[in-house]
């Protein structure tokens, strides 16, 4: 199984509060991730593709530098 690249987030109350509104005026729960490792740099191009196959897919990508 890889190694993941993202965990969940450590926030502090505030944020935490600012989510919490979040969630109660969508009616729905939101999970906040941190990156694990830094993102990668992408070009617009390379942006676009991504975004493309996400659709395609019905996916999240996420690019990460290795």
């Amino acid at each position: 199984m890889p190694t993941p690249r993202v965990r969940i987030a450590k926030l502090d109350p505030e944020t935490l509060d600012k989510i919490k509104v979040m969630e109660e005026e969508f009616g729905h729960s939101i999970v906040a991730l941190e990156p694990y490792y830094p993102a990668a740099n992408l070009t617009e191009a390379q942006v676009q593709k991504l975004k493309a196959l996400e659709q395609e897919l019905g996916v999240v990508l996420l690019a990460y530098q290795k």
